[in-house]
């Protein structure tokens, strides 16, 4: 699970696929901030991946990513 304020590789993972999709256009610097919130909770809703709570990257929102994006 990931959430705002963490840090790290699995972050800067997450920002790249978010990037491929076109709903992130930060740094991937591995912080979640507002901006990655934003764009994971945009994600969610558009697919209706709700079980994590939106703006949490859990298991659900993770196989639901890595289904539509390549290993960055």
């Amino acid at each position: 699970m990931l959430r705002r304020g963490d840090r790290g590789p699995e972050v800067v993972e997450l920002q790249l696929r978010l990037r491929q999709l076109y709903l992130y256009t930060g740094e991937a610097n591995g912080i979640f901030n507002n901006q990655v919130e934003s764009a994971l909770r945009n994600y969610q809703w558009a697919r209706g991946v709700t079980n994590d709570g939106l703006g949490v990257y859990g298991p659900q929102t993770r196989r639901s990513l890595e289904s539509e994006t390549r290993v960055p």
